[in-house]
């Protein structure tokens, strides 16, 4: 189904979506996408959304099993609270993508903003995933309680840091690896530890990036013969059990 949302509101926009999934569509084409938001959002099943164009706030918020391709960049808070589900974006994307996340993968080809993981959980056996391909901004990793996020730094510019001020700020969960060198000074002091992924963290990780790589036409087996540094999270911090699974 193709939905052209060239000065369509986001309400009807999403109203025609939810109307077309709860009769039985499952592959959506929306063309013109200009900062609409909620895109996808609550949505279950085998659904397919591939958008044109640039989605506002929150887009596959909540979402549990569909596939989302943005075929350019992405505003913020992509996958908040995201339960199961695969999203691709082919551009950047904003801050707080992943935000408290339960579930699925977040697939971001160029780089990504401010608190990025924020609350990622493990629940009930998922592992959320997050990579970014090029680089993140600040306080990456932030209060993380389960998950995975890597961050590639592909195509970076001479000096351009990796991550931002404050990286893995109050982590207690989950696992960060970063590929390349890090300027320790960056990293928050509040976190387990940094140090350089062994064969045991790239055979972890070699699956979720080959995934990544083919998602977007790249080497998998150069990028993971770099060198990537694992952050690992506070054990002991108060209250951690709670929210990390």
């Amino acid at each position: 189904m193709r939905i052209d949302a060239k000065e369509l509101h986001y309400r009807e926009l999403n109203r025609r979506r939810r109307e077309a999934v709860a009769a039985g569509e499952k592959r959506f084409e929306l063309v013109n996408v200009n900062g609409q938001r909620y895109i996808g959002d609550g949505i279950t099943g085998e659904v397919e959304i591939d958008i044109q164009g640039v989605p506002g706030n929150d887009l596959g918020a909540f979402m549990d099993g569909p596939t989302i391709r943005v075929r350019g960049n992405a505003q913020d808070a992509v996958g908040n609270t995201m339960n199961a589900g695969r999203i691709v974006v082919e551009g950047h994307a904003g801050d707080v993508l992943g935000y408290g996340m339960r579930g699925g993968e977040l697939f971001v080809r160029g780089s990504v903003g401010y608190r990025v993981g924020i609350h990622m959980k493990a629940y009930r056996g998922k592992r959320p995933v997050v990579i970014a391909g090029g680089t993140a901004g600040d306080f990456l990793g932030e209060y993380m309680a389960g998950g995975l996020l890597i961050v590639l730094g592909l195509e970076r510019r001479n000096g351009e840091s990796l991550v931002g001020d404050w990286c893995a700020t109050g982590m207690h969960g989950g696992t960060l690896y970063i590929r390349g060198e890090v300027d320790p000074v960056l990293v928050a002091g509040e976190f387990g530890g940094m140090r350089p992924a062994e064969e045991k963290d790239l055979a972890d990780i070699g699956p979720h990036v080959e995934a990544y790589c083919a998602e977007f036409s790249l080497d998998a087996a150069e990028i993971l013969r770099s060198d990537f540094m694992r952050v690992a999270p506070i054990s002991h911090r108060p209250y951690g059990a709670k929210y990390a699974v």
